[in-house]
């Protein structure tokens, strides 16, 4: 593979999971607060494909104000966790646009933006997988993805129905906001009794089969 990853500061250091095959299509996802790449890139190679490159990324590490100013690996400040707290709109756009690096530059060497699915949001992608998550930006976030042309974007999102930190009921407000926003059908919102703010392996088995249908074998 050509390019220099030291170009893309997220690529630089990020845990990428090669395919066994001509890789033909690419997972980028991100992790949750204070967390890092490791964990992800494992649980990626427990579903991994062979025609997938996985690239799992580290947050750079900065003041959390939720958290008392504590330094940890974040893509953004966090406020607060309820819907009416402010955002870090600035430190947002900013992760997006770190996030769209590592996009064009595996479009550069073969593998198209269609053929990349995303934890998050972005330009037009080929779905993105929302694991125990909420929409930052909501109020602004419909005027933006209104021109982005990700309409017919396929979505997974899921969520655990005891998490403690973002509550099931955020994910289902951020379902509903995006069926507003794309196609209803596109969109799967998946919740799993007695899960917390984490994964397990029943979500994992949905990511696979999400990932195998958005992204088959060329």
């Amino acid at each position: 593979m050509c390019g220099n990853n030291m170009s893309v500061p997220l690529l630089a250091e990020a845990v990428t999971v090669s395919g066994t095959e001509k890789e033909t299509a690419a997972v980028i996802f991100l992790h949750g607060l204070g967390d890092s790449g490791h964990g992800w890139a494992d649980a990626m190679t427990a579903i991994r494909l062979p025609h997938v490159k996985y690239i799992c990324p580290h947050a750079p590490r900065i003041p959390v104000t939720l958290n008392m100013k504590m330094t940890m690996p974040s893509w953004f400040d966090l406020m607060g966790l309820s819907p009416d707290s402010p955002e870090d709109e600035a430190g947002i756009k900013r992760a997006a646009e770190n996030i769209k690096a590592i996009i064009d530059h595996e479009a550069k060497n073969g593998i198209p933006a269609n053929r990349v699915l995303l934890g998050g949001f972005s330009q037009q992608l080929a779905g993105v997988v929302a694991l125990s998550c909420w929409l930052p930006l909501h109020k602004s976030f419909p005027q933006a993805a209104s021109a982005s042309g990700n309409k017919d974007m396929p979505i997974l999102q899921c969520h655990g129905e005891m998490d403690p930190m973002i509550p099931v009921q955020f994910g289902a407000m951020t379902a509903e906001k995006l069926k507003v926003i794309v196609n209803p059908q596109k969109i799967t919102f998946r919740t799993y009794p007695g899960l917390m703010h984490s994964s397990c392996p029943q979500e994992m088995a949905a990511v696979k089969e999400f990932i195998e249908k958005q992204l088959p074998r060329i």
